[in-house]
């Protein structure tokens, strides 16, 4: 690993450490020259010696430095120094779709076809180059705040018009979303990405990959032989018309896919469109089974397709020699016998290799460890290491150190087991976010996504003539700005708006009143009084006094002024009799 503080070509000065990959680790630096951050992918120290992993990495530069896309993360500058060869590309300040996975379980339907529009996009474009990414999965996506996608690490990238390339057989992307040429042996085209990218979209709707298996290789089988479960039957609520984009995407044919990412694009955005509200499942025009059989994945695999091919017997015709019929008869018995024989093997080996397993603690020593070392030593004991970094806070573990491992440290298991590393952060802060106006929810959800706090919410008195929005954050205690331990306490602050009556004398008419009791769920009453001294409709008084605070469910008297009735006097020329 590079010293922070160090610098790369008199450059580029490492700031801290971004992740490390089986074959690069990559670092947040700063430009010196252009004023800039960038992220600096540098070949580990010991591939560099390796004259084939030097140039594929110096592929990775020359191809990926013809790409220019809002939806790729750009390249800047290539070269070596002093034995150190690197890439200086665009730094992302964003998650991966893995990461966001993890934290969201899986992505709505809006959700999943914008990322997959802008994927598309992208792609279409490194496509229109003749370059093949490889290696389409979650973690080589980032997401940006505003929601933007930036694809990354085209580390495997092969440019079709290149006659230099070399293990254009290998397998060489992550298992899980393998296409299954690619598992067959015979290299990737465009239409490889294709399926990758549906696989990708399968996952991001259900949070789960289509294909497990406890190996590599059978994994790699199920690409190959099983169809793709269906994503409507994990969510029903998903459209079919989406369902048919992953079908369309994931054929086992690359004749029954798209052409290219453009096509894929295309049709992603006319696939939540009303008029394919009813669309039918997709039906694959070319046969699915069109396939070679699967190349030798490794010996286990070999020995049994050797035992299935030795069962086809083939067809004899009828001879009448009765010498001949016996040595036909030998032969299939020999066959049989020998078929048995193979099976039999094969068993004892399998079951031999399972039960051979043993169970190893994981050493304790290993904590502060740098990881580069940490993971060699456990490989030497026989354990399968992670090759991406999980990490943590720790207040005892140097940052970019072993801090904890999955499974933990002196717990006894099976050397098969896949152990993952964890990478100190530095002591464990939290810097409070400004979330002032905020809804208080929404900020409690946010802190405690970032921080393992324990967040409570309390309440304020607040006068009504300084306009608070309920249930929104006045204030947190520690402070906007401040540091919080981890495990420490969160407060937020609301307001409890207070609101007083008003003096419903001073121009206030009983509509106006009315809609006052309502908003407050206040009983109004209304009464009446004659007077001669005030306009009728006035209000002369009322029972609960001005700037007295309102309590919802009280009664609220309210009097009007009432013009006084008239009295009306004798008619004209009549007497009173007294009578």
């Amino acid at each position: 690993m590079i010293v922070k503080g160090s610098k790369i070509n008199d450059r580029y000065q490492i700031i801290k450490t971004l992740g490390e990959g089986g074959m690069a680790n990559v670092y947040l630096a700063h430009d010196n020259i252009l004023d800039r951050n960038v992220a600096v992918k540098v070949l580990r120290g010991d591939l560099a010696s390796d004259e084939k992993f030097v140039r594929r990495f110096q592929r990775e530069a020359l191809s990926a430095s013809s790409l220019s896309h809002p939806n790729i993360v750009e390249m800047y500058d290539v070269g070596e120094d002093d034995g150190q060869y690197y890439i200086v590309m665009e730094y992302v300040d964003g998650k991966t779709l893995k990461q966001v996975l993890k934290q969201r379980g899986h992505l709505s339907v809006t959700e999943v076809v914008d990322i997959m529009l802008q994927v598309t996009d992208g792609m279409a474009h490194a496509h229109d180059a003749y370059i093949i990414h490889r290696d389409i999965k979650p973690q080589n996506i980032m997401m940006l705040s505003n929601g933007m996608i930036k694809i990354t690490d085209f580390g495997v990238a092969t440019a079709l018009n290149s006659t230099q390339l070399t293990q254009t057989n290998s397998v060489m992307g992550t298992v899980h979303y393998l296409p299954p040429e690619q598992a067959n042996g015979k290299g990737s085209t465009i239409r490889s990405d294709i399926y990758s990218m549906g696989i990708m979209m399968y996952e991001l709707l259900t949070g789960l990959v289509p294909y497990k298996g406890e190996s590599a290789v059978e994994i790699a089988l199920k690409h190959l032989k099983e169809p793709l479960p269906s994503v409507r039957k994990a969510n029903p609520s998903i459209p079919q018309s989406i369902e048919n984009v992953i079908i369309k995407a994931t054929a086992k044919n690359p004749k029954n896919r798209y052409n290219d990412a453009r096509q894929m694009h295309e049709d992603l955005k006319t696939a939540l469109d009303d008029s394919r509200k009813d669309e039918k499942r997709y039906v694959y025009p070319y046969p699915e089974n069109d396939l070679d059989e699967t190349k030798v994945l490794d010996k286990e695999v070999a020995a049994v397709k050797k035992v299935e091919e030795s069962k086809e017997a083939p067809k004899v015709e009828e001879i009448k020699d009765e010498d001949r019929k016996t040595n036909i008869t030998l032969i299939v018995l020999v066959s049989i016998f020998i078929t048995i024989a193979i099976a039999v093997a094969v068993g004892l080996y399998l079951y031999e290799k399972k039960t051979e397993v043993k169970e190893i603690a994981i050493p304790e020593s290993i904590i502060g460890m740098d990881p580069v070392e940490a993971s060699n030593k456990l490989t030497d004991l026989g354990f399968n290491v992670k090759t991406e970094y999980e990490y943590t806070s720790s207040d005892t573990v140097e940052e970019g150190k072993v801090a904890k491992t999955n499974p933990d440290v002196n717990r006894k298991v099976k050397s098969t087991v896949e152990v993952t590393l964890y990478l100190s952060t530095g002591e464990g802060k939290y810097i409070v976010e400004d979330f002032t106006g905020e809804n208080y929810l929404v900020a409690k959800g946010k802190i405690e996504a970032q921080c393992e706090c324990n967040v409570t919410v309390e309440t304020e008195t607040v006068s009504e003539d300084k306009k608070p929005k309920e249930d929104t954050v006045l204030r947190t205690e520690p402070a906007a700005g401040e540091a919080s331990k981890l495990g420490s306490q969160i407060k937020i602050i609301i307001p409890n708006v207070e609101y007083k009556y008003p003096d419903f004398t001073s121009g206030y008419t009983i509509a106006k009143i009315e809609e006052f009791a309502k908003k407050h769920e206040l009983k109004l009453e209304i009464k009446y009084q004659e007077t001669s001294s005030s306009k009728e409709g006035t209000i002369l008084k009322q029972s609960r006094a001005a700037k007295s605070v309102v309590t919802p469910g009280a009664t609220l008297v309210i009097t009007v002024a009432k013009a006084p009735a008239v009295i009306e006097e004798n008619p004209v020329g009549e007497e009173d009799t007294g009578e």
